[in-house]
């Protein structure tokens, strides 16, 4: 089994609001991937006292732990405990009902002798190379499909689009969301290697153009998630800043042979 990660800030001032971990049981035939992508709020009053970070590492750290523990469920209703869970954690003192609430995109992958799950929640990329070559990428596009003018605006997107059917979907306060993930199973046979990438990491394809999923997974197996990062720095550098959205962002790249 191999499993190797990187994760790298937008900003060196500011906390990398991603989170990654991987796993392997002690039976040594299983193993977990979990990848988020923590939603930076605008600035201003988000009812609640917890950071971005602080929501990340609680939510990752429970899908880590249950998608382990608890192979009796599957991993909808993994997430819907773990978001249960880390919603708990905020105490009385945090509006939980806050559109702003600290909120998350998740990748997480489950895999033991026989089969790996899957499952996708945002804007957040899961790749599944199968033994035969090819390279299949797992997408949640509701927030792609969204109305661009309406994107533009924050208080517009919060009004019609987050959270909300029609729109697109993260994992906040309410465990009901598990609902609309993209979820799979497959045979473990069939896959030869998975990798997962928030978006500031998958813009390697998605904004730069710099190859295919399928060339980007090349540059994982061979060189590694760090070079994947590095060489969207290169190209975040090269472009300059963009006229809308971040220069940088932060960016979270695995790879793992089951």
């Amino acid at each position: 089994m191999r499993m190797e990660i990187a994760t790298t800030p937008g900003d060196p001032d500011r906390p990398n609001e991603d989170f990654v971990s991987t796993a392997a049981p002690a039976s040594g035939q299983g193993g977990t991937l979990v990848v988020l992508d923590g939603v930076t709020p605008p600035s201003g009053d988000y009812g609640c006292r917890h950071t971005v970070p602080w929501f990340t590492a609680r939510l990752g750290g429970a899908l880590g732990e249950l998608s382990v523990s608890r192979t009796d469920l599957t991993l909808r209703e993994v997430l819907s405990h773990a978001i249960r869970r880390t919603a708990d954690a905020h105490g009385q003192l945090c509006d939980l009902s806050h559109v702003r609430t600290p909120q998350a995109t998740v990748v997480l992958a489950r895999w033991d002798e026989a089969r790996i799950e899957y499952l996708v929640l945002s804007d957040s990329v899961l790749l599944v190379e199968h033994v035969d070559g090819g390279v299949e990428a797992v997408l949640d596009d509701r927030l792609d499909r969204a109305p661009r003018e309406v994107l533009r605006s924050a208080d517009a997107t919060d009004a019609t689009l987050r959270n909300k059917e029609g729109g697109f979907f993260t994992a906040a306060a309410d465990p009901e969301v598990s609902a609309r993930a993209v979820t799979g199973v497959l045979p473990r046979a069939s896959v030869r290697s998975l990798a997962a990438l928030t978006d500031g990491a998958s813009r390697w394809v998605e904004r730069f153009r710099s190859g295919t999923w399928a060339e980007c997974l090349d540059v994982l197996a061979k060189q590694g998630p760090q070079a994947l990062i590095d060489q969207v720095r290169t190209a975040e550098h090269a472009q300059g800043r963009p006229a809308s959205g971040k220069q940088h962002d932060d960016a979270t790249a695995a790879y793992v042979i089951p």
